[in-house]
């Protein structure tokens, strides 16, 4: 029996099934049976015949969008038919992105490593969202089961310049490493400010087994947000003490596109929601009276021809505000990658625009006028001869999908690979595999490459990666290596202040709410999805007075036993 002023919101498409149009990678997909779930969510008196006759625009069509429309329709009852996503790429997703064919290579710019015990936010939207490969499952279902098939227990997790394993079992930490490290944990974010990492660790922490581990798994460098750092050393506290073989670490059964981009995007096309790509927002017209801030049209441009889409009363709009792949360049076997700019960039110039003379509006130039300092590269590997798995399974000891990253300590450009379960995309026949790695200091010469990684080809960085394994030339033979340069991609790693990021819906807005991982969300940290996800959840939420809470994030750094396991890890 429902419960009294709540309302029921089913998914059509759980008992239905639907015909749904094509990515352009394989056709039409059909949407396979899954049982019905019922989601509660409290509504305010009128919100269901309001919802159903105003709509929604969604600008940008990263995962924060797709969440957002996702959980307009499920907990807000807006129909979907009146939801538009705008997105100037040819393809939804935005950073979480993963395309390619075997006869001309796989390219992925990043993965996002996911936990069961945390993405609180994630996990709460991708139970209803169901798998399209596994029916009757949901999407979280399926990466559970997944995960208990291909555990993650890395036996190489770093590598040294004579080609050893590292010893991980130990931090490496010295008494002032521990105090230090201790200090920041223990600090408030007020008491650390835009302070740098290094503002509160002396170097020679910075030659540890733990910061290697710990900034090759999430991308942090030395100059980056003590504020940020602290974040995570808390969020992550349960993580802390199997930070040397990844174990708490999950993966999607394919690469994030397949795995969560699309499940979700062929649900909320089922719902009717509009996806329209090829589309740049170029401004919003807007009012404001009384300290108001209230959107009324969206400028964009698409095929050439410009275009005012009016926003009406009772109307919302989200933004996905800045982009850490933004200005994005591939290079190849033979080309290294484009070195572009903010003057290539679309995401950033329509929060410029909006935060001039708006301080609640955030500052975009906190995040995005140091490339130097926010810029890395990545790389995919597709191979048609197996030899080269073969070789590092038997050196790693670990099975593709079960080692997680492989960091070169000694390499120049610190450079990791990792080997996913195969196959990582559907559209893999057997007998071809694939790899992905990055590197951390492309600006850096090599060891075994006179030249900076920005400069290299493809050719050139699997030259590299043998020198570092040893490995015969012959080993890569016929591989197609996929350079990627992301300019931008630690950019919400950069210090801030309070106020640099705005919050969801900025005070004074009416219709309007920044989703992305450039917003304030307390206690929560960037570069994951479950930021992103849980950015969408809180706008969606507070815009459209939804009463059912977000999910909070787990205290697992107040749980004793995660305390206690991290100061044994911490000793050692």
């Amino acid at each position: 029996m429902v419960p009294s002023g709540f309302t029921t919101v089913c998914a059509l498409t759980y008992t239905a099934l639907a015909r749904i149009r094509g990515s352009g990678r394989a056709g039409a997909v059909v949407l396979r049976t899954a049982p019905t779930r019922l989601v509660l969510a409290r509504t305010v008196p009128g919100m269901h015949s309001r919802n159903e006759q105003t709509k929604a625009f969604l600008i940008g069509g990263g995962i924060g969008s797709l969440a957002a429309a996702a959980f307009m329709i499920r907990d807000g009852g807006r129909p979907g038919e009146r939801i538009t996503v705008l997105e100037s790429a040819s393809v939804m997703g935005g950073s979480l992105d993963g395309a390619g064919h075997p006869d001309h290579g796989y390219s992925m710019r990043g993965g996002r490593m996911l936990t069961t015990d945390h993405y609180e936010c994630t996990w709460d939207l991708y139970r209803t969202i169901p798998s399209l490969v596994h029916p009757g499952q949901s999407v979280h279902d399926e990466t559970v089961a997944f995960n208990a098939q291909h555990r993650t227990r890395s036996m190489a997790r770093l590598i040294d310049s004579r080609r050893a394993k590292v010893p991980v079992a130990s931090m490496g930490f010295s008494m002032q490493d521990r105090l230090e490290l201790l200090h920041l944990s223990r600090a408030t974010e007020a008491e650390l400010g835009a302070r740098c990492i290094t503002d509160c660790l002396s170097p020679a922490f910075f030659e540890t087994e733990f910061w290697f581990l710990w900034a090759t798994t999430f991308a942090f460098q030395p100059w980056h947000s003590a504020v940020e750092f602290r974040r995570y050393l808390h969020r992550f506290m349960l993580e802390f003490s199997s930070i040397d073989t990844l174990a708490g670490i999950k993966r999607t059964v394919y690469n994030q596109y397949d795995s969560l981009v699309l499940p979700l995007q062929r649900w909320l096309e089922g719902q009717g929601v509009q996806m329209m790509t090829g589309c740049t927002v170029t401004d919003l017209d807007h009012h404001g009276r009384d300290g108001a801030f209230t959107v009324t049209g969206i400028r964009c441009r698409q095929h050439g021809r410009s275009d005012l889409i009016p926003v009406n009363d009772g109307d919302l709009v989200f933004l996905q505000n800045g982009s850490m792949t933004d200005a994005s360049s591939l290079g190849s076997m033979t080309a290294a990658p484009a070195k572009l700019t903010k003057a290539d960039s679309v995401s950033w110039a329509l929060w410029e625009k909006l935060a001039r003379d708006r301080p609640a509006f955030g500052h975009p130039a906190v995040f995005n006028q140091a490339i130097a300092q926010t810029y890395w590269e990545s790389f995919t590997v597709t191979l048609t001869d197996p030899a080269f798995f073969d070789q590092m399974q038997r050196f790693t000891g670990n099975e593709a999908g079960t080692g997680g990253l492989v960091t070169f300590k000694d390499s120049n450009w610190l450079m990791s690979i990792v080997l996913a379960h195969q196959p990582h995309f559907p559209n893999q026949p057997a007998g071809v595999q694939v790899f992905w790695g990055y590197a951390l200091f492309p600006d850096q010469v090599g060891n075994f490459v006179a030249k900076p990684m920005a400069d290299c080809t493809g050719e050139e960085i699997l030259r590299e990666l043998c020198g570092h394994l040893r490995f015969e030339p012959e080993t890569l033979a016929g591989a197609n290596c996929i350079p990627c340069r992301m300019p931008y991609l630690t950019s919400m790693f950069m210090p801030r202040l309070p106020g640099d990021r705005p919050l969801p819906v900025p005070p004074g807005s009416t219709n309007f709410a920044f989703i992305s991982q450039f917003v304030e969300v307390p206690q929560d940290v960037v570069f994951t999805v479950e930021y992103s996800v849980r950015a969408a959840q809180t706008a969606v939420y507070e815009l459209m007075q939804i009463d059912r809470p977000v999910p909070p994030v787990t205290p697992h750094d107040q749980s004793l036993h995660a305390q206690f396991d991290a100061l044994i890890k911490a000793l050692k």
